[in-house]
């Protein structure tokens, strides 16, 4: 049977950014607005998971990039100079408005930035296994 794999390493990857992606949906159940967020976590996780197991159709992290790098742009634009990078990481709890919209925009932004990954590589070509 002739099957299109993506590489090995790019799997390995994959699978851990869906640990990560996972991680990043469970830790949604105390945020006031989880829905949008655990959508979106749930298919950037999906599509890694389907990247993992060396197969991923291009739509789905096309889709996933295209709505975090959207969503993104209206989030950081508001804390752009309000906080710093290394803010973000002082305290786990949300110390303000502004510290959680940034860790949220640049949560989005590691979605879109391995999403973009994912959309452009192609698989190799067909091999017998």
């Amino acid at each position: 049977m002739k099957v299109n794999r993506l590489p090995r390493p790019l799997r390995v990857i994959s699978a851990i950014m869906a640990l990560m992606f996972l991680f990043g949906l469970v830790v949604q159940y105390n945020d006031p607005d989880p829905l949008p967020w655990v959508a979106i976590y749930g298919a950037a996780a999906l599509a890694s998971l389907a990247a993992a197991r060396g197969h991923v159709a291009r739509w789905l992290p096309g889709l996933v990039a295209l709505i975090s790098i959207v969503w993104s742009a209206t989030l950081l634009p508001g804390v752009a100079g309000a906080v710093r990078f290394t803010e973000m990481f002082e305290e786990f709890e949300m110390k303000s408005v502004q510290i959680e919209q940034a860790r949220e925009g640049f949560g989005l932004l590691i979605i879109a930035l391995w999403m973009v990954v994912l959309f452009v590589v192609r698989p190799r070509p067909a091999t017998d296994t």
